[in-house]
């Protein structure tokens, strides 16, 4: 789980530097594009994923 918050932070990080840098809002929207994978597959990781306690 944490690897998938890394990458959200990490993905979170390049779509307000694209906002930021006018030059670079292809980096936002390709942030914005794998922010949105990455808590996809956290949320279907975590729908399936069976705790055995």
């Amino acid at each position: 789980m944490g690897i998938i918050i890394g990458l959200i932070v990490l993905w979170l990080l390049f779509t307000v530097l694209g906002f930021v840098i006018k030059g670079l809002v292809w980096l936002a929207v390709i942030g914005i594009v794998l922010l949105l994978a990455t808590v996809a597959y956290g949320a279907i990781k975590g729908l399936f994923t069976t705790s055995r306690r």
